[in-house]
């Protein structure tokens, strides 16, 4: 979960490194740096704890020119965050510099034979074994660069994304993938490389994604060159990035967070676009694999974190509307509990990024099982849209807040046009619900923007919870994955423990912990399920605590109970998830921000958990 920048071109490589690291920041903050190659070969590395400004801080007196170079944002796996820890790192001879995403899961092996050869080594990193191994290949067998590096990763065990220069291959940099994402922008005059387009976008449109057990050589002045782990040449896939510099900026907000919450109307508008064509669902990846979902008795869903939360409510919207049975796995269990996969089951693997580690492996075993793979995925070219079968993107653009907001929404919508799409072929849903639900489907956006119409009361409101240690979120049906997304929300940002249930659980075990110093959220829309959560909004009163709740406009009886409400619009029972994660959010921020979190980069989180 870190980010990789590259360039090799006729300019300075710093401002461009630097540029990029503050666009890959959201995969990682405990450490930055940078390697630059300069035209007399001389090698300077600059590394710093903290943020990518705290890096700029301390290069501001220090040599960065060069034309070639290669910087880190990290997020630690092995070694606390520190100027060590941080990469670059360098080889022994001080001639080889690395950076690198993912997990070298063999490197204590590796580091004890590197100790017996008389290696020595600076940090407690994973990283710096590699590095130290490719320097330990090259010097004993006298081989090139290239070579080395093809060596050192055949014995290495895990996954990976890097990027190496040596002093004495100028005007060279080699990365390589495995299970880790990796993209190269080809300039006119120079090539970029970094852990997704974000960083690519300001200089070119025109990007090579590599592939798992890929080798990309980039020469200054030469074409780009991609090879095997096993030496044999690949074939390049230049595709045309269709993102723009505006989506990355915060244009006049204050985060990225609270932005990307106010963009839903416009995201959810780009995600239903050209789906819904008169009265019918339209998504070409059901469409052009009919057989598949005429003959599937069985979906699994795999996801993790957020987007497991919007496969919940997938769940129940394509078994109510597809007549399909669905379960719904965390990927990161998937593989640890021996599933059963048959060869007619339809796997679909959810993921904003489309680089979670845990995500790709359950793709993988579904596969080696025969199953077929659906993908809904946000990143266009990401490593589990290349690795499905077929898919359907959520279109927000880029989400760069690491706790997801406009993603989700996005992907609850996907999923219930995925349901509609399927009841259609497999003719388990009538032409009148249909209509009403793609008409229903088609008002999202403005009924998002009328509940951001709340943001002002929420700001309010947050001031009397800021300083609480606990929340309980209760909701149920299709709400109830509601509860489970609003206090994650809270948590990854705030730090407020937060828990999410089934508002009918709570006589289970939470309604112990109910008195006045534990504030419950209770999302309670006007569904089939009201008048049983009103028994529950008594409960959480009879025990002296408050209530927030989150109702339809005119709920008078909710109102009369509750300490606050908040009132969103009427929606049908099945998209009411799209319109509750709209307060749930802007709770969330308001509180944070009233805590002096940085919302946009919480403690201990990245934005694509790409290890395991």
């Amino acid at each position: 979960m870190c980010g990789i920048v590259g360039y090799i071109g006729n300019s300075d490589s710093y401002p461009v490194l630097v540029k990029g690291l503050h666009r890959l920041e959201y995969r990682g903050y405990d450490s930055a740096g940078v390697a630059i190659l300069n035209a007399c070969g001389e090698l300077h590395t600059y590394k710093a704890k903290g943020k990518v400004e705290d890096l700029e801080r301390f290069c501001c007196d220090k040599d960065t020119a060069g034309s070639i170079g290669i910087a880190h944002t990290r997020w630690a796996t092995h070694g606390e965050p520190n100027d060590v820890n941080a990469h670059p790192h360098v080889s022994e001879n001080g001639e080889i510099a690395l950076v690198h995403n993912g997990t070298i899961e063999n490197y204590n092996v590796l580091k004890q034979a590197l100790e017996e050869h008389g290696c020595t080594f600076r940090s407690e990193t994973d990283t710096e074994v590699l590095v130290q191994l490719i320097q330990y290949i090259k010097e004993s067998t006298k081989c090139p660069l290239l070579t080395a590096v093809r060596e050192a990763l055949s014995q290495v065990v895990g996954a990976y994304a890097i990027a190496v220069i040596d002093k004495r291959t100028p005007d060279t940099i080699i990365a390589a993938r495995k299970s880790s994402p990796l993209v190269i922008g080809l300039g006119d005059d120079a090539t970029y490389i970094a852990s997704d387009a974000t960083p690519i976008v300001d200089y070119t449109d025109r990007v090579v994604y590599l592939n798992d057990g890929e080798i990309a050589i980039i020469e200054k002045g030469k074409d780009l060159r991609v090879i095997t782990f096993d030496n044999e040449p690949s074939d390049i896939d230049i595709r045309t990035l269709k993102m723009s510099v505006s989506q990355l900026e915060k244009g006049g907000y204050p985060h990225f967070m609270l932005k990307e919450i106010f963009e839903q109307p416009e995201t959810i508008q780009d995600c239903i676009r050209g789906r819904i064509v008169g009265d019918k669902v339209r998504l070409s990846g059901v469409s052009e694999n009919e057989d598949v979902f005429l003959g599937t008795g069985r979906i699994i869903i795999v996801a993790c974190g957020t987007s497991w939360h919007a496969g919940l409510i997938g769940k129940r919207l394509i078994q109510e509307i597809a007549h399909i049975p669905v379960v719904v796995e965390y990927a990161s269990e998937f593989r640890y509990s021996t599933p059963i996969i048959n060869p007619d089951d339809v796997v679909i693997a959810i993921s904003q990024s489309g680089e979670t580690a845990d995500t790709l492996a359950a793709i993988r075993l579904a596969k080696e099982h025969g199953a077929f793979v659906y993908g809904v995925c946000n990143v266009v070219g990401s490593s589990i849209a290349r690795a499905t079968d077929s898919g359907t993107y959520i279109h927000v653009g880029p989400e760069i807040g690491v706790a997801s907001t406009k993603a989700f929404t996005g992907q609850v919508t996907v999923l219930a046009m995925l349901a509609l799409a399927i009841g259609q072929l497999r003719g388990t849903v009538d032409s009148t619900s249909v209509r009403e639900l793609a008409s229903a489907i088609k008002a999202l956006p403005v009924l998002i923007s009328d509940a951001l119409k709340l943001n002002d009361e929420i700001e309010r409101l947050s001031g009397i919870y800021t300083y609480v240690h606990n929340f309980l979120y209760l909701g149920r049906g299709y709400n109830y994955p509601s509860a489970l997304e609003g206090a994650l929300k809270l948590k990854e940002i705030s730090y407020i423990h937060a828990e999410g249930y089934p508002a009918a659980e709570m006589k289970h075990g939470p309604i112990a912990l109910i008195d006045h110093e534990l504030p419950t959220v209770i999302i309670a829309p006007n569904d089939e399920m009201h008048e049983k959560i009103i028994s529950n909004i008594q409960q959480v009163k009879a025990r002296g605590g408050s209530v927030i709740a989150v109702v339809t406009k005119g709920d008078s009886v909710i109102a009369g109970l509750a300490d606050h409400i908040l009132e969103i619009s009427e929606v049908p029972e099945c998209l009411s998830p799209v319109i509750v994660s709209i307060p749930l959010q802007l709770l969330a921020y308001h509180i944070a921000i009233k805590k002096g979190c940085n919302v946009d980069m919480p403690r201990n989180l990245a934005k694509s958990v790409t290890v395991e």
